[in-house]
């Protein structure tokens, strides 16, 4: 024990240790007495009378402009009030759900995919995660997000209809009352906290005219929102040794409510600010490399981790706050890597975990793509009147529309080029008809693995536009520790599996711990041209796995050497190739568009699945080719425009 707190000391200094220990020991104590006094909450004088003074994205004077632009786009404003009438039925799709329709009195505290209900206690006492009942914390706290209130908004602002008010003022107040503060699972999680504040906010935004003439209501909500800035200040989520989305969720939700209520004569909301604003540029050095890849290694969460980034830069500016010039060019590195990795099909690599998590959703509630990113690449080509930007997002335009009033399309476009990402470990071979995408680095939160894979040399490959190989993405959490494991193996990725060792080891039931075995290393890249290796085989084989990809015109070649090794090459296939068997390899099809894989090894073709997007799990087939006491096999891609026309190899 006391040589765990010795190396502790030595890591992080006896000065920020002492700190760190004295802010737990503030914290246990208010919480105490928060326990002792819950039935009788502090109440806020004047805060039912209280109007923020927020500048916002949007505000009701920007009506007549957002019902023009649905008005000329007629099958997305059919498609909102299609939504917005599901939602008042309570009818929902989260996390691979599939529509459920909630009883009239919706179960706040209940996975409804399999039934499991948390009970009503103090959140301290909760037991969020249980192997044992495969229910899944994050339904509860998905849903009680209520960023499904910003598609009742919209619906409200084409229509003027009341309904839609009613509905979304019924569900809050139904949500106060059986979720009292600090009582219930949806208190358990800061990060949700601090979400479902924000999405509350632009709730508040769309119906600000309705909300303040009902003085009761707005009593409440605003209570209620003040209460969520006091739980949030109170149960950071960042530990001594790393912060990550978590805490990023917690500072926005802070400076959102900071901002709005800055005006309130009491000192906690702009210390939530203040403090807010000073870690927020901290954690933009800390948790984004120079790059402009998240330190998370997951492409999910670096989209997630760009919305918290965004919202606030904007929000700051718009009232007459801002980050530093330092950080606002790191912002836009960030938005290039996600448009640089952005496929022809416009999709990006679910490379590491992958939970479906946002900030808001202000665009296709029921069926926006996890690994679509373009809706924020707009805002980014906007803010930082980027051209590589708005190219890649150019038909985007409803997510503009309510950020800054835009609707443009861009319509310039710029050639494909190999790029690397060496901070994050993403290498990216590609020219106008292949795109191939390495994963080659680090583990996530330097090394931990919280959100990382087996995926080490693993390739995502796409041919004009058609994905061929994929990562196969995530299945679920906590929900099922088996199919966690499963996905994120070794032989769900699309490079060398030496039986029966894991790339990196990890315990079945520490569903976010992986050690960091790998220390996998990019040797040379080029415009054509990767080499690269890891070394997770090499204390329990002897082995190193080396990864050669060379890129031609309408040719890929992926040589793999392991010496005296054992195993298989795995191709994880997209759910739509088709597989036919060839003298000296193989033909994949998809869409009119073929490639021919050639090697001499055996191999066969096994069922597998793939997980497009959380809690969503489907069938598919891989690829397995031999691996037997040699050091070399070579899969050559070849592509032509005419289908059906090939060279001999």
């Amino acid at each position: 024990m006391m040589k765990r707190y010795y190396n502790k000391i030595k890591e992080y200094g006896i000065i920020n240790c002492i700190n760190y220990f004295i802010m737990q020991l503030k914290k246990e104590y208010q919480l105490k007495k928060i326990k002792k006094n819950i039935s009788n909450p502090k109440k806020i004088k004047n805060i039912g009378n209280y109007i923020s003074k927020m500048n916002f994205f949007y505000n009701i004077s920007n009506k007549p402009r957002i019902k023009d632009f649905y008005t000329k786009n007629k099958e997305i404003e059919l498609k909102i009030l299609k939504d917005a009438n599901k939602i008042l039925k309570h009818k929902f799709d989260l996390l691979g759900s599939g529509i459920v329709e909630l009883d009239e009195n919706i179960r706040w505290n209940q996975d409804f995919k399999n039934g499991f209900i948390w009970g009503n206690k103090f959140y301290r006492d909760i037991k969020i995660i249980d192997l044992e009942n495969n229910a899944d914390v994050k339904v509860p706290w998905e849903l009680s997000r209520f960023q499904h209130l910003f598609t009742l908004g919209k619906a409200y602002w084409i229509t003027s209809d009341l309904k839609y008010f009613k509905e979304a003022k019924k569900e809050i107040l139904d949500w106060i009352e059986k979720n009292p503060i600090y009582y219930g699972v949806n208190w358990t999680c800061t990060m949700d906290v601090a979400i479902r504040a924000v999405n509350l906010i632009f709730f508040y935004f769309h119906f600000q005219d309705l909300i303040e003439k009902d003085k009761s209501f707005f009593k409440e909500f605003n209570e209620n929102l003040y209460q969520h800035g006091e739980y949030i200040y109170l149960n950071l989520e960042k530990s001594l040794e790393l912060a990550n989305n978590h805490y990023l969720s917690n500072l926005v939700g802070l400076i959102f409510l900071g901002i709005y209520f800055k005006d309130l004569k009491y000192k906690k909301p702009n210390k939530w600010l203040n403090f807010s604003l000073k870690e927020m540029e901290k954690e933009m050095f800390i948790q984004n490399n120079q790059d402009g890849t998240n330190y998370e290694t997951s492409t999910s969460y670096h989209r997630l981790v760009l919305e918290l980034m965004f919202y606030p830069t904007l929000l700051l500016k718009l009232n007459n706050l801002s980050f530093s010039n330092k950080y606002e060019k790191r912002l836009e590195k960030m938005f290039e890597f996600l448009a640089v990795i952005t496929k022809p099909n416009g999709k990006f690599p679910l490379i590491g975990d992958v939970d479906n998590g946002r900030l808001v959703i202000l665009s296709n509630y029921y069926d926006w793509e996890v690994n679509d990113a373009r809706n924020i690449i707009s805002l980014g080509g906007e803010y930082f009147n980027n051209k590589f930007l708005k190219e890649v997002s150019s038909n985007e335009l409803e997510d503009k529309i309510w950020v800054f009033g835009i609707k443009n399309i861009y319509q310039e476009k710029f050639s494909k080029e190999s790029k690397k990402f060496e901070n994050g470990g993403y290498y990216l071979l590609q020219n106008n008809k292949i795109y191939c995408l390495i994963r080659c680095g680090e583990l996530s939160l330097r090394g931990q693995g919280g959100h990382s894979h087996n995926d080490q040399l693993s390739i995502e490959l796409n041919i004009d536009g058609e994905d061929f190989f994929v990562d196969t993405g995530t299945g679920v959490y906590t929900a099922d520790k088996n199919i966690r494991n499963l996905f994120r193996s070794t032989k769900q990725h699309n490079t060398v599996y030496i039986l029966p060792y894991e790339q990196n080891n990890f315990n079945d039931n520490e569903l976010f711990v992986m050690k960091e075995q790998t220390f996998s290393k990019c040797m040379i890249f080029e415009n054509n041209y990767f080499e690269g290796e890891h070394y997770g085989f090499l204390s329990k084989n002897n082995c190193i796995h080396k990864r050669k990809v060379y890129l031609k015109k309408n040719t890929l070649i992926v040589e793999d050497f392991a010496f005296n090794a054992k195993g298989i090459v795995c191709f994880n296939l997209n759910k739509d190739v088709i597989i036919e068997k060839k003298e000296g390899g193989i033909i994949l099809k998809k869409n009119k568009k073929e490639i021919k894989m050639n090697f001499k090894n055996k191999y066969r073709i096994e069922e597998s699945l793939i997980s497009p997007k959380y809690g969503e799990i489907i069938k598919n087939k891989r690829i397995e080719i031999d691996f037997e006491n040699t050091n070399k096999i070579q899969i050559v891609f070849k592509w032509w425009r005419k289908v059906n026309t090939w060279k001999k190899f």
